[in-house]
């Protein structure tokens, strides 16, 4: 490509949960660090976490009124139609406008008039896949996209060949180095220096099962000597606040995932593959339970990948009763915690993102 760098405009799609939003804000991020006169936009859906996470992070962002397919006979399936062409029409005209040198998409429905209307225009599309096998908007996508940024081996299956490049997963930045927790990061949380700490992470959205066991845990009462940061999620926060007390802590979204990772002793969490990249870079202990509503259970599989190599515990949902008597085990054995944490460092890929933007630009150089 025959222009200066800083020059580069860049539009980038992905939402509805944190398993997109985040890998995109890391890719742009790199972006931005190799090209600070770069121009970034995001493009989202109206009504989804994305439009208030981005611009927390500093990027524009503008919302489509793009919504998914509703499972369940629902009367909402009736206005997708018209959805999906308000969102086809508002995406040609932003790519018009905007000029793009490249869109990016990191999966969710948002990204899937984006690039699809890019594609038709001749605009290069590059698609990130997060899991190992592959959303439907990505297989949408695949065919027409220049590049496909897997994380698993087993995405490439799926794809086009010779368009797949494994990288792993994007990660934020920050949580690439996690230095050793000070009092003053205990007090943010309304937490004790001197006591275990036992993250909950149900996902950015929050997790009904994981959220239930905990509640009752909590209720039954905690053993001495053990603390707990809960992440609800922004869904069941209200429903759960009031069982917050001084050694449960309560928050519908952990903001600050590098100082939470840094107090935590023990974390327990869903298994998407984000995350998952998330707390290899962390180098914890976890208890991993997997959520059965995704295509083709692949947090299930992710989650017995990481406990086959000794690097996670895996708890299904269906024996979350033992969740407390899990925790505790494991609270109790230091040697167990630590060979743990050392196995699950080493599926670390903390040169993801820096791999995917290298991709993207060298073939941009050739356009």
């Amino acid at each position: 490509m025959n222009k200066q760098a800083n020059t580069y405009k860049f539009l980038i799609s992905g939402g509805g949960t944190g398993g997109h939003i985040f890998p995109a804000l890391s890719i742009a991020d790199e972006l931005k660090k190799r090209f600070p006169g770069a121009e970034i936009r995001f493009v989202g859906a109206l009504g989804r976490m994305e439009m208030e996470r981005v611009p927390k992070h500093g990027y524009p962002i503008t919302g489509l009124p793009i919504a998914g397919l509703q499972r369940k006979l629902s009367a909402k399936n009736l206005l997708l139609p018209f959805k999906t062409l308000s969102s086809l029409w508002k995406a040609y005209r932003l790519l018009r406008r905007f000029g793009p040198d490249a869109v990016i998409g990191t999966g969710g429905y948002a990204s899937l008039p984006l690039l699809w209307t890019a594609q038709r225009l001749g605009i290069p599309t590059y698609i990130q896949e997060q899991n190992s096998y592959p959303g439907i908007t990505n297989k949408i996508l695949a065919k027409h996209a220049r590049k496909i940024f897997a994380a698993y081996d087993e995405a490439g299956r799926y794809f086009p060949a010779g368009k797949v490049v494994l990288t792993g997963n994007p990660v934020r930045a920050e949580l690439k180095d996690i230095p050793p927790a000070t009092d003053a990061d205990f007090k943010s949380f309304g937490l004790y220096p001197a006591l275990p700490v036992v993250m909950i992470l149900g996902g950015s959205l929050g997790s009904a099962a994981i959220n239930k066991a905990v509640a009752s845990w909590v209720e039954k009462g905690l053993p001495e000597g053990v603390q707990l940061l809960w992440q609800t999620g922004k869904l069941y926060y209200d429903r759960y606040r009031n069982l917050e007390n001084e050694r449960v802590h309560i928050v519908p979204f952990i903001e600050n995932m590098q100082r939470a990772f840094a107090v935590a002793d023990v974390i327990v969490s869903r298994a998407g593959a984000g995350t998952l990249s998330e707390l290899a870079l962390a180098g914890k202990p976890v208890i991993l339970v997997p959520s059965p509503n995704v295509a083709e259970d692949h947090q299930t599989k992710n989650a017995r990948a990481f406990a086959n190599k000794g690097a996670a515990i895996l708890l299904p949902e269906t024996q979350l009763n033992n969740l407390p008597g899990t925790v505790e085990k494991l609270l109790s054995d230091e040697d167990a915690r630590r060979q743990m944490g050392r196995q699950i460092r080493k599926l670390a890929r903390p040169e993801a993102t820096q791999h995917i933007v290298d991709e993207i630009i060298k073939d941009l150089a050739r356009k």
